[in-house]
């Protein structure tokens, strides 16, 4: 899943797409690199970040998404949204995917709408709001606590009809650096739960704080993280750079070969 931020504040791309044909070009880019799966975001979720009226997340976001739709009509794309509205409005226009980072709690229409349509929906961990959710995030048991979540949350999506659920423990979304990198070593276990799973780590703080670097400057980080969730049985990686997962995908069915 290749990352389009149409956003001016992205905590390591803001302002990269920002008009129509700078987001095809990234569309192109992402596609040509390896990407199968587009996720187009219009509001910016780093911590901090202030809120957005739906109103202007919508004029960053339609052009963005009709001029990438047209470019590519046979490629699926997500749209990174949690208001109801817009999902609907995207999904008018032509998006498959709804990726919702707060699990129905921020919009309670959203829900109605991804039964409505019945797309793809990302089920996403939240502890907070972007604006709150790295001031104190705590946990008993971070890993059963975000377990019991996704068992909740699933039932409650089945029982409005919505059965293509997509499952992401939110690294970085309301989590500590220990919790994120507990939730990584977790990962298996999430897998069981019968669900593709997706997981967002590329450039994020839990890799560039530790290494004391820049969100830009953790590729190979990413990458040794990317391949033992894919080692794990991980279904979808949303990154910025998809040709070296591009690679670690060609390179995974061999993985296991005996000569």
């Amino acid at each position: 899943m290749g990352i389009v931020n149409v956003t001016p504040d992205s905590f390591s791309d803001g302002g990269e797409a920002l008009t129509p044909e700078a987001a095809q070009h990234k569309a192109a880019h992402l596609i040509e690199a390896g990407a199968d799966l587009l996720d187009i975001g219009a509001v910016s979720t780093r911590p901090g970040a202030p809120d957005v009226p739906v109103e202007e997340e919508l004029q960053r976001l339609l052009p963005a998404l009709r001029s990438i739709r047209k470019a590519f009509p046979d490629v699926p794309i997500s749209v990174d949204t949690f208001r109801g509205e817009v999902a609907r409005i995207a999904l008018e226009e032509g998006a498959d995917w709804i990726n919702d980072i707060s699990g129905g709690a921020f919009d309670p229409t959203l829900w109605e709408v991804i039964a409505h349509y019945r797309v793809s929906y990302v089920l996403m961990h939240i502890q907070g709001t972007p604006q709150t959710m790295q001031q104190n995030p705590t946990y008993t048991n971070v890993v059963q606590e975000v377990w019991e979540y996704f068992i909740e949350k699933t039932q409650q999506l089945r029982q409005l009809g919505i059965e293509d659920i997509v499952i992401d423990p939110g690294f970085g979304f309301g989590k500590t650096i220990a919790h994120n990198y507990a939730l990584f070593r977790a990962l298996p276990h999430f897998v069981e739960m019968g669900y593709p799973l997706l997981v967002g780590i590329s450039r994020k703080s839990m890799l560039w704080r530790v290494l004391q670097s820049t969100p830009k400057e953790v590729l190979w980080a990413s990458t040794a993280l990317h391949w033992q969730a894919l080692l794990w049985g991980v279904h979808i990686l949303r990154v910025h750079d998809p040709a070296p997962v591009r690679q670690l995908l060609q390179l995974l069915p061999t993985w296991n070969f005996s000569a």
